[in-house]
């Protein structure tokens, strides 16, 4: 959205404070230091003493520090890391999934197939920030969570939120919120969560039919590792440090779902909160979305009709394409079923104290290549091209990660033997997080363009992930049809 404004145009945001540009950019005010979302209610500042920045990390650089009233660091993410698959793209998802963390900007950097010389500069162009200052922000973020909403020390959130030592978290904290990380538990509005759970409110911009994507989860829930019950979807998370379990619902006022999480490491806090953000695709702006698809002669009535229309993402690729493989050519029951038999036999048992319910991670990649083919309970070559899924996945010849080049992972995807177009397309957007995957060969999307004509597909680009669960919402008895 913000790709095509200039300055004047997003002062004129700020002045009118609008939500819809929270997270897109962010705005700075010279005279006092600080910066803040869009939206601030705070007096708006004259046009000359502002700046704008395209990231919070870029306010941050610049020396300005979070405003404490609107508090932008809890903005929803931008949705343009989603829809672009260049190297930025790419770099920023792998930032916000923690890869700066856990391997540095170098491993960065050989992700994405640059020198870290090449992407900071790239960055810093773009984004305004290299990829440290980013990940410094993203540290902050997930401390500022766990100094708020629960009671840990503070030497245990350092180090859950990635910083090297208490100092350099103690500084950080300060350098962001003007505050240390004793004033902020101290200010906090909201008791702290039981002990060994995490609750938190994921932002996410209006409208969003949450009801309807938790339905659709949990129609495809498989047993063991998720379940849906009276609007709340639950499942297990294989995380780097240990499994844990989320809980998603709808809370208490709006722009924001109630999540719940049981973790084995603090650690994994960011990653888990990023995973269960790409499920319920909550860094999508459903105004844009709208205003693109809503003029449409076919697609006008849908957009009107379900409102909030979001792309269900998934917390793990590997799990996601293993699903769509089982889900081939069968009704989405089936596919719960089989799915099921896998994990009761390969997938990797709770220990005690995380169950509560939920009984197991969804098995590996690295288990299932070495798996018999017989033992999975589907026809001999369907199991065969489930072991060349997970074998290409566990070996790295094929790369479904957050920073993945989507156009190369499909057609990895289709080099392998059982994989066609349906399956690849379904991993793209529902794995891969890919806004604009249009499933032509679906049976669901057939069936609600029936008596239709030829459409031009091309004119609904870059929302076609969106237009597929339009159609799918269209149509009366969806639940065993669709995968």
């Amino acid at each position: 959205m913000d790709g095509v404004m200039d300055d004047d145009q997003r002062y004129r945001a700020v002045h009118s404070r609008d939500a819809r540009f929270d997270g897109v950019f962010y705005t700075a005010v010279r005279t006092t230091g600080i910066y803040c979302r869009p939206s601030c209610p705070a007096v708006t500042p004259k046009r000359a003493n502002t700046r704008f920045f395209p990231t919070a990390a870029a306010a941050q650089e610049a020396g300005f520090r979070a405003c404490k009233r609107c508090r932008p660091d809890l903005t929803p993410g931008s949705p343009e890391w989603n829809l672009r698959a260049d190297v930025v793209g790419r770099a920023m998802r792998l930032i916000q999934d923690g890869a700066v963390d856990r391997g540095g900007v170098g491993a960065l950097a050989d992700a994405v197939g640059y020198s870290e010389r090449q992407l900071n500069r790239l960055l810093t162009a773009e984004v305004g920030a290299g990829p440290l200052a980013l990940a410094r922000t993203e540290r902050a973020q997930t401390a500022r969570v766990l100094v708020e909403t629960t009671d840990m020390p503070m030497a245990d959130v350092a180090f859950a939120s990635g910083f090297a030592s208490v100092r350099q978290f103690n500084e950080t904290m300060r350098a962001v919120f003007d505050r240390s990380p004793t004033e902020m538990r101290a200010m906090r509005r909201t008791p702290a969560g039981e002990p060994g759970a995490i609750t938190l409110r994921l932002p996410h911009r209006e409208p969003i039919d949450l009801a309807r994507m938790l339905r659709f989860l949990g129609e495809r829930a498989v047993p063991g590792v998720e379940e849906y019950r009276d609007g709340v979807y639950r499942r297990t998370l294989s995380l780097p440090h240990g499994p844990g379990i989320v809980e998603l619902s709808e809370g208490p006022g709006t722009g924001h779902v109630l999540c719940r999480l049981r973790l084995s490491e603090t650690r994994d806090l960011a990653g888990a909160v990023r995973r269960c953000r790409r499920l319920l695709d909550l860094d999508a702006d459903p105004r844009a979305v709208t205003e693109a698809l809503g003029g449409d002669p076919l697609l006008g009535p849908l957009v009107a009709a379900h409102p909030g229309m979001r792309s269900p993402g998934h917390v793990d690729p590997a799990e996601l394409a293993v699903r769509a493989v089982l889900g081939q050519q069968v009704s989405v029951r089936a596919a719960r079923t089989l799915a099921g038999r896998l994990v009761e036999r390969f997938g990797e048992p709770l220990k005690p104290g995380l169950d509560d319910g939920l009984t197991h991670v969804f098995p590996s990649p690295d288990v299932l290549a070495d798996a018999d083919p017989a033992g999975f309970s589907i026809p001999v070559a369907r199991g065969r091209a489930l072991v060349g899924l997970t074998g290409a996945i566990a070996s790295g010849r094929i790369d479904l990660g957050p920073g993945c080049d989507r156009d190369e992972a499909e057609r990895g995807l289709l080099e392998l033997r059982g994989i066609g177009p349906w399956t690849a397309g379904y991993v793209r957007m529902r794995g891969l997080g890919d806004p604009d995957v249009f499933l032509h060969g679906d049976l669901g999307v057939r069936q609600a363009l029936k008596s239709r004509g030829r459409m031009d597909t091309l004119a609904w680009s870059p929302w076609r992930s969106y237009v597929t669960h339009l159609l799918w919402a269209s149509l009366v008895n969806t639940r065993e049809e669709l995968a």
